[in-house]
């Protein structure tokens, strides 16, 4: 929200009030309070009829320090908060001057310079990280009455904003407005279902703020050197969280709001969907499941969307029986192919369904001040909205999700949860505007636990589309409602990127896009794009994605792309324990990689997937597409071929291929199987040596599909010599080096082999 007109005015109708000095400092074992009026008081008088801002410092873990600021303190603290599983008591250390007042935690100082115009630094080391400097700190009030709190905090020269959840508009924020309100919106406009209030900078800091509710965003627009943030009512607290890297600022927000789960290993492989207003039933499904394996098409996960239940009916929970009369045979005969399977869910509860009456009955739907269920017709005639607020109701709708996993579903996805009204009571007297954002926590959170429950830790996995901070803890996001063009797969990639910059490890998105036919040049060039990414999955609106309903290059794109995923399953599930154990996504921005290379500050058309593996999708039917090399020589994956950084490349690619150029210095594993996810990834797994420096040192730790038993492989290299060791020796394994003749078999009972490079 815009307070000001301009730098000098402020805008008709608003009051603001800034407080003006530290007045007074407290300093106890464990926090800092400042006493700040909104004027200097120069003499006893002044104290009168003047508003006081008390701002407290303290520390929720080590290198993060947690900044209150309070108006008046007497509001009601309604629910819901968000969970901080990571906070914890910190050891600080304080102290109160005259001139200056301190709070340390690790290696960040929150610094109060109290004088004539006061301030509020952030320094790790001697280094001033932010500041909340002249007229950082605001009480305003707008023409319509409503109080906010507002912080603004310096933005030094290169510095940028990346994160605020996933956003489809440019990768770094600065000049944007953005308010974290969750929206049903596509992937074309600035809304979002994603909404996350945190943000990271390349200045070593990024901020979270506690807030799960409307938080409005300035990033370098309102006041171009600040990043300013506002909530409605009496108090905000923001935590300013210390790096230095990127990748830092990562782990320690993931280690406070929640890491990603870990995901079953067959979750990566191939998703087919009926897509979601199409005629199937039966036979189309089985047609489409024979075709895959006619084609020779590597699939893991069927997914029925919304038509699997009957019309007017979402979501009941029960099988169209005009379509699927024997549903427990039919999911016996997916599943004996193989198969897992997925069907799509919503917290909605349409009038017509059965269970409609029962859950008004027993409260288990969100009701108006007046008692009665909030309703409406949008999407389904007559909806109401589960209250998942209630215990009770989450456990009547987890009842449901039992059901269909008894007869053998697997994984469900979990649809909408963004349109959630603001007028109407909760359960359990949640503030309606605090419960916009924070619903598709208790939603996926409630479907992500009943999985959990029935498979244990690693085997669940939900198909989310909305979600705030701490969502990624119930993974795997997928990025909405795109359109079939070259523009909506550019905008796909961004609104991923944002997303893993704000702390998401896993993330999906529509291959082809949802919304139209593709032309079928859109639709092979999104297959690699598609396979490259954690999860894949073929998905449309109104019409089917098998790929032979575009032409046979389709086909044969798809499977050479599925089966070098699954080929990649060693390296993408070693690179899926960094986000599940430190809070690294598995999807990267260059900037996340390479913070010290000034190039890939504003790169959002290529990513890295894990630390070693460089994307670039092609975006343009002729197969043109430039791209950014960071420094060093990079090799094709694809034939091998090599490439030499800093600096641009332009290339043509077939729809056969795509630029994915592994980094130097790489021990890349390729797994033996390319017809599954789900496999003994030690088994027979070649380490390919990718342009090692003479004196490389590293070990190599692959997780097996359980993702707990794990092999370890140590590569060591000593001027054109190379050793290899490996704990496990009742397997094969080989080591090869690309683009020479070198290959070594090491026979099972091998632990041990050196070659010549």
């Amino acid at each position: 929200m815009k307070f000001t007109d301009g730098y000098w005015g402020i805008r008709s109708g608003v009051t603001a009030l800034h407080p003006a000095e530290a007045y007074d400092v407290e300093a106890t074992e464990n926090s800092l309070t400042v006493y700040a009026p909104t004027q200097r008081i120069r003499k006893r008088g002044d104290v009168l009829n003047r508003p006081l801002a008390t701002v407290r410092l303290s520390s929720p873990m080590p290198d993060v320090v947690a900044v209150r600021i309070l108006h008046h303190a007497g509001g009601l603290q309604r629910p819901p908060s968000f969970e901080l599983p990571g906070a914890t008591a910190t050891p600080v250390t304080t102290r109160a001057g005259d001139d200056v007042a301190e709070l340390t935690s690790g290696g960040l100082t929150a610094r109060v310079v109290r004088g004539e115009d006061w301030r509020l630094d952030f320094v790790a080391g001697d280094r001033v990280l932010t500041s909340s400097s002249t007229k950082g700190m605001g009480l305003m009030t707008t023409p319509d009455g409503v109080h906010h709190v507002v912080q603004r905090l310096d933005l030094g020269p290169g510095d940028v904003v990346y994160g605020l959840g996933e956003r489809f508009g440019p990768l770094v924020k600065n000049g944007q407005t953005v308010d974290i309100w969750n929206n049903d919106g596509g992937t074309a406009s600035e809304q979002a279902y994603k909404n996350v209030p945190f943000y990271l900078t390349n200045a070593g800091y990024g901020v979270f703020v506690n807030h799960p509710g409307l938080v409005s965003f300035e990033v370098a627009s309102e006041l171009v050197s600040r990043t300013q943030f506002s909530v409605a009512g009496q108090e905000l607290e923001y935590l300013v969280i210390h790096g230095p890297s990127p990748k830092e600022i990562l782990r320690r927000y993931t280690a406070l709001t929640g890491r990603p789960a870990r995901v079953p290993a067959w979750s990566y492989g191939l998703w087919l969907s009926t897509s979601f207003t199409t005629d199937y039933d039966e036979a189309t499904v089985t047609s489409f499941v024979e075709g895959m394996a006619e084609h020779d098409l590597p699939l893991s996960v069927f997914h029925f969307d919304t038509f699997w239940m009957r019309e007017f009916n979402w979501c009941d929970f029960e099988w169209d029986p005009r379509t699927f009369p024997d549903p427990e045979g039919m999911l016996a005969r997916l599943k004996a192919r193989g198969l897992r399977i997925c069907l799509w869910i919503n917290p909605y509860i349409a009038q017509r369904s059965p269970l409609f009456a029962q859950a008004a009955a027993k409260g288990y739907l969100v009701r108006r001040p007046d008692g009665s269920v909030w309703q409406w017709d949008r999407w389904q005639a007559g909806m109401g909205l589960v209250d998942f607020t209630n215990p009770e109701a989450r456990d009547w709708y987890a009842s449901h999700l039992r059901r269909l996993m008894d007869m053998g579903v697997d994984a469900f996805k979990s649809d909408f949860g963004e349109r959630v009204p603001t007028d109407v009571v909760w359960d359990d007297g949640a503030d309606p505007q605090r419960m916009h954002n924070y619903y598709t926590q208790l939603y996926n959170q409630t479907v992500f636990d009943a999985l959990r429950e029935r498979h244990g830790d690693g085997g669940a996995v939900v198909f989310a589309r909305s979600a705030t901070a701490g969502g990624q803890r119930f993974p795997v996001h997928w990025g909405g409602d795109n359109d079939s063009t070259f523009p909506s797969m550019a905008e796909s990639l961004r609104g991923g990127l944002s997303l893993a910059m704000s702390g998401f490890g896993y993330w999906s998105h529509d291959i082809g896009g949802f919304e139209n036919l593709p032309d079928p040049a859109v639709f092979k060039r999104w297959i690699p794009f598609g396979m490259l990414s954690t999860h894949s999955r073929l998905h449309g609106s109104t019409s089917y994605r098998v790929p032979w309903d575009f032409d046979d290059e389709a086909v044969d794109v798809l499977r050479s792309f599925t089966r070098l995923k699954m080929r990649l399953m060693p390296y993408l599930s070693a690179m899926a324990r960094e986000a599940y154990e430190d809070g690294v996504p598995v999807l990267r921005p260059m900037a996340l990689e390479f913070p010290d290379d000034p190039a890939t500050t504003y790169l959002e058309r290529q990513y890295l997937l894990g630390d070693r593996l460089l994307v670039a999708p092609v975006m343009s039917a002729d197969g043109t597409v430039s791209f950014y090399v960071p420094a060093g020589t990079w090799t094709s994956l694809l034939d091998g071929t090599q490439v030499t950084g800093p600096g641009w490349v332009t290339q043509r690619h077939g729809f056969d291929s795509v630029p994915v150029l592994v980094r130097p210095d790489t021990v890349l594993p390729f797994g033996a199987v390319d017809d599954r996810p789900d496999y003994d990834y030690a088994d027979g797994i070649t380490l390919r040596l990718y342009e090692l420096t003479d004196g490389h040192d590293s070990t190599l730790v692959v997780p097996l599909a359980d993702g707990d038993a794990r092999v370890t492989y140590r590569v060591r290299r000593e001027g054109s010599r190379v050793d290899v060791s490996t704990g496990r020796d009742d397997v094969p394994w080989r080591v090869e080096v690309p683009g020479t003749r070198v290959v070594v078999h090491a026979e099972p009972g091998t632990t041990e082999l050196s070659l010549e490079v």
